[in-house]
């Protein structure tokens, strides 16, 4: 589960809903008023916008506007339209989309199963140098999760066979005395409005995704890899591995975990602000 330290929503940041031919995407958003460029952040499994919270105030005023969306089966955007497919393929479909809204290029983020959505976006991309001006993988591996991760994942599909997703909570609920009551509240609600099959679709894909380094190698885009540690999901020595036959530009943030973004927030806003600026 995503982390999250506090709700509180800076004055500098709006909520806002985007639309595209693909639907309509819950958002927030944070800029200057004369930006040199747009970036867009994609949350991971059963996350939402709110995880890049502490991130945005930091990035506009260091001149970028950046908008933090809900995917497709999450928190505020839901099924997002009518009839609508929760395979990763489709929603790194949606992320191209929002690109083409936004205007490009565009400096993508994607952060745990918000890299892998975020890397098949960049692969799936008629012509991914017109879209997007750069990828970063936050805290994402070359391929599929660990394996206690992955026994994790199996036993939440096992559950979803037969427990509405809400009934699941007091078995995800955060310990006694980790979060504030509100957050807590907020957690509870926003898993309670993921899609069921958003969560089957994702938990599969993350114990079998394949490795897709030297595909995103080849894509011809600036990269860039930013991993917070410990972290168990994916073993740091995998993304580091990743990162050099990418070549891409890599940063540790010690005591960030598998969420630098909201524990060590301004690490990360240094490491993709200089990213981007370079």
């Amino acid at each position: 589960m995503s982390q999250i330290l506090s709700i509180a929503r800076p004055d500098s940041v709006r909520s806002v809903r985007l639309d595209t031919g693909r639907g309509t995407f819950a958002a927030l958003t944070a800029a200057p008023p004369a930006p040199r460029a747009t970036a867009l952040l994609v949350p991971g499994f059963n996350g939402s916008k709110e995880d890049f919270l502490p991130l945005l105030p930091g990035l506009a005023e260091a001149g970028y506007r950046v908008v933090a969306i809900d995917q497709r089966g999450q928190y505020e955007t839901g099924p997002a339209s009518e009839d609508p497919s929760y395979t990763p393929e489709e929603l790194a479909s949606d992320v191209i989309a929002l690109a083409g809204v936004l205007g490009g290029p565009v400096h993508l983020v994607g952060h745990s199963y918000g890299g892998l959505v975020s890397r098949l976006a960049v692969l799936n991309s008629a012509s991914a140098r017109a879209i997007w001006a750069s990828l970063t993988l936050l805290n994402f591996g070359p391929a599929a999760v660990s394996e206690p991760t992955r026994e994790r994942l199996r036993l939440l599909l096992d559950a979803l066979r037969t427990t509405p997703v809400p009934e699941l909570w007091p078995f995800l609920r955060p310990e006694e005395g980790g979060v504030s009551e509100d957050v807590l509240a907020f957690l509870s609600d926003r898993w309670a409005r993921n899609a069921p099959e958003a969560l089957r679709l994702a938990a599969e894909r993350m114990i079998t995704e394949p490795d897709r380094t030297e595909a995103l190698r080849d894509s011809g885009i600036p990269l860039s890899v930013v991993f917070g540690t410990p972290e168990e999901t994916w073993p740091e020595r995998e993304a580091a591995a990743m990162a050099r036959k990418l070549d891409a530009h890599y940063t540790e943030i010690a005591g960030g975990g598998h969420s630098p973004n909201v524990y060590e927030p301004e690490a990360v806003i240094g490491a993709l602000t200089s990213f981007w600026n370079a």
